[in-house]
């Protein structure tokens, strides 16, 4: 069993009400899932040399 089953889910949090967001509201909100879609493609490509890195180590 993986330990991470017996830690209660979070909750997601609910979306931003975009209507009541002025237009430059919206434009730092955008700038703002940009930069976590960045980071988020960043810690991808640190992952896959990681696991690729391993693979290598463990077929020789």
């Amino acid at each position: 069993m993986d330990t991470d089953d017996l830690e209660p889910r979070k909750a997601k949090p609910a979306p931003k009400d975009l209507e009541i967001m002025s237009i430059e509201a919206l434009h730092e909100y955008i700038e703002e899932l940009e930069g976590e879609i960045s980071r988020a493609r960043t810690e991808i490509v640190k992952k896959n040399d990681a696991r690729t890195g391993a693979e290598s180590f463990f077929k020789k």
